[in-house]
């Protein structure tokens, strides 16, 4: 048996889990206030205060870290690299400190793991961070040399999610083509190619479908021309791409249930918004659908908003069951999938990656 701890940071809270092999044995989610945070200048600053509540939280359950056979953290910010679970060591950690590739709380589970791992010799991983980046060339392709679309996507979630579809397909993940949508506050579209992302629109920085609080790929000359009225500032603009964006900004809330209840009520507002992302989706599944040449073993949705059957998850069966069949996996257990990326490692069923070996090939 093999015991693994799960380390995942969120900008207010941190989640943690117990695993033994593919058994989830004990969770919690430590919250923390905006009080307890704010003495803290930059994220990395956090280190002492998260790893004092995580032991905390071990203690109360009677284990200690040298009861583990591994820990893995969330994977943050770090260089572009290839999908799989990766040794954590001292390059990804000094870049993580430095937030040399932005600066996100996830960005402490690395680092956190590290020091875990080097004081009592257990080995840390981070598994599938959101800059995997398995993209084409021809994908990355934009429409002027001076702009690169970019992967930046739920990586852990669809590759957790393309794993479990393939085996129900009856096929190993890398024989699969697969069209993978996670939506949550965010909306990632992946076209998975034998077991690699080919192509998936950036999910956090203004391409592709708008979301419960993002505004998806904008019409640009209007997008400029509102950057250039001198009306607004850079924030005020940024904030509308992100956060004030998509349901928020027409409906003036980003739950999703709400906007259902709405619907539900008789709101013909909400139902042509709702309706709005639904169809812009599957507009992307199409673009995916193209990218894989027709040859599409099965649609798979998953995220918070594949829990709405009334609406969503049949809107989208509307517009793409002629594609090929649609698997839904509602949520997303970000915990889990860390777990078993660990565990694959630990079994000798997949090989861990060096980042820094990965960093060097790729200069």
């Amino acid at each position: 048996m093999y015991r693994i701890l799960v380390i995942n940071p969120g900008s207010t809270s941190t989640k943690l889990a117990i695993f033994e092999d593919e058994k989830q044995v004990a969770s919690k989610t430590l919250r923390h206030t905006p009080e307890e945070l704010s003495q803290f200048k930059r994220l990395i600053d956090q280190y002492e205060f998260r790893v004092n509540v995580i032991e905390d939280f071990l203690k109360t359950l009677g284990f200690e870290y040298k009861d583990f056979n591994a820990v893995v953290g969330r994977g943050g910010l770090v260089r572009p690299i290839p999908s799989g679970t990766y040794l954590v060591d001292e390059l990804m950690v000094e870049e993580l400190k430095q937030a040399k590739y932005g600066e996100h709380a996830s960005n402490l589970g690395a680092v956190i793991a590290f020091e875990i791992s080097n004081k009592y010799n257990i080995p840390a991983y981070i598994v599938d961070p959101v800059v995997v980046d398995e993209m084409d060339k021809i994908a990355k392709i934009s429409g002027h040399p001076m702009f690169e679309r970019k992967s930046i996507f739920h990586a852990l979630n669809q590759k957790a999610v393309a794993r479990r579809a393939a085996e129900e397909l009856g096929k190993k993940y890398e024989e699969t083509n697969l069209i993978v949508v996670h939506m949550g506050g965010g909306i990632s579209i992946g076209a998975h190619r034998n077991g690699k992302v080919i192509d998936v629109n950036n999910a956090l920085d203004g391409d592709g479908p708008f979301t419960p609080e993002r505004s998806g790929t904008l019409p640009l000359t209007q997008l400029i021309d509102l950057c250039y009225s001198g009306k607004y500032d850079y924030d005020f603009i940024k904030k509308r791409i992100k956060g004030k964006g998509g349901l928020v900004a027409y409906l003036g809330t980003n739950d999703a249930m709400k906007v259902q209840e709405m619907i539900s009520n008789g709101d013909k507002k909400a139902e042509l918004v709702y309706k709005a992302m639904a169809y812009q989706i599957a507009k992307w599944i199409g673009k995916m659908a193209a990218a894989l040449k027709g040859e599409v073993d099965a649609i798979v949705l998953t995220g918070g908003l594949a829990y709405d059957e009334n609406y969503m998850v049949k809107w989208l069966k509307e517009y793409t069951s002629f594609i090929a069949k649609v698997i839904v996996y509602p949520g997303g257990d970000e915990e889990k999938a860390l777990a078993m990326g660990a565990l694959r490692v630990l079994r000798g069923e997949e090989k861990a990656r060096s980042y820094k070996e990965e960093v060097q090939m790729r200069g």
